[in-house]
């Protein structure tokens, strides 16, 4: 791929929407940059909300509250959404005084009420983040896929993964002898567990941003821009708009101009959009650090010093431990 910098493709990114903009970048409260889009004029509205944590750059509200303002927004967003357009709203849990609050549970029924379709709800695994010592550590996260209509753009396609038994055929009926599989690839399920596995078992394992992910930025809660990427390649075509509301450091943008549609974002963090900026014109000069769509996931060999068992602990449980697991491998 040849990369020209970003005032040589014709391109620019504007600050407010504007009907032939290529990438807009609006800060500001998202609620503001709304109201300046067209009716039915997005194809793709895709983000991670603002999950009530406590956060930085939150104000840490009662659950009711924070699920009114959404849903309030909610309704503006169903306004600007095309008739054949998705909502892909990603979600992980609400946690107060140890108890856990599956957010996906609370939002769907929002949903519902304005009249969208659930299509699917994919769970996102990864193998890293935070640990907890009085439940199981959260390593998975939701992401609910509305439409807004009962026809609705979907290009398998573009995201079909490669067939386990590619010669497998039908044993009985009329097709009794003939390949039962895609030429093209099989259908990705539900569970995205990761890039290596999904290519073996129909999983998708996409690693969370953390701190050696190469796409790593000050934001504590960033996308990765495979993610998204798979998400504008099946729920749009070229030159549909897709909208981050909540855009953060530009992932979902970067994601939408990699596969030439129209980028829009709103945030109001102006360290953030100062970064999304940078971003995008790291991304046109091509020295934007991306990982691939379709990399496979680093695993340890066993031969990494970190991944061996510390003397400390050779009278412990680890050893019985690794020795039980090995039998099911």
């Amino acid at each position: 791929m040849s990369y020209l910098p970003l005032f040589e493709t014709g391109k620019t990114i504007q600050a407010e929407f504007s009907p032939d903009a290529d990438i807009v970048l609006y800060q500001g409260d998202t609620e503001d940059f709304i109201k300046s889009l067209p009716d039915e004029s997005v194809k793709l509205i895709i983000t991670s909300p603002p999950y009530n944590l406590g956060k930085a750059y939150e104000t840490r509200v009662s659950v009711e509250k924070y699920l009114a303002d959404q849903s309030r927004t909610i309704a503006k967003l169903y306004r600007i959404l095309h008739p054949q357009g998705s909502i892909c709203w990603q979600v992980g849990n609400f946690v107060e005084k140890g108890e856990v609050f599956p957010l996906d549970i609370y939002y769907y029924p929002i949903f519902k009420e304005m009249g969208l379709y659930l299509r699917n709800r994919i769970i996102w695994h990864f193998g890293h983040g935070l640990h907890t010592k009085k439940r199981f550590s959260g390593r998975y996260e939701t992401i609910l896929w509305f439409t807004k209509g009962k026809e609705y753009t979907f290009n398998l396609d573009p995201v079909r993964i490669p067939s386990k038994y590619p010669g497998k055929r039908h044993y009985k009926g009329p097709n009794k002898g003939k390949l039962s599989g895609n030429p093209k690839g099989k259908n990705p399920s539900d569970v995205w567990e990761g890039l290596l596995s999904e290519w073996d078992e129909c999983f998708w394992e996409i690693p969370n941003v953390k701190s050696n992910h190469p796409e790593k930025t000050i934001h504590p809660c960033q996308f990765p821009i495979e993610l998204v990427e798979r998400f504008v390649l099946a729920l749009t075509d070229e030159g549909d708009r897709v909208f981050d509301p909540y855009t953060g450091v530009g992932s979902a943008l970067i994601a939408a101009i990699k596969r030439n549609r129209i980028a829009l974002g709103s945030e109001r963090e102006a360290e953030y959009v100062a970064i999304a900026r940078e971003r995008i014109q790291a991304y046109f000069e091509g020295t934007l650090r991306v990982r691939p769509l379709g990399k496979p996931i680093h695993k340890p060999t066993g031969r990494e010093k970190v991944a061996q068992i510390p003397p400390e602990w050779q009278t412990t449980e680890q050893p019985r431990l690794l020795e039980e697991k090995g039998k099911y491998e």
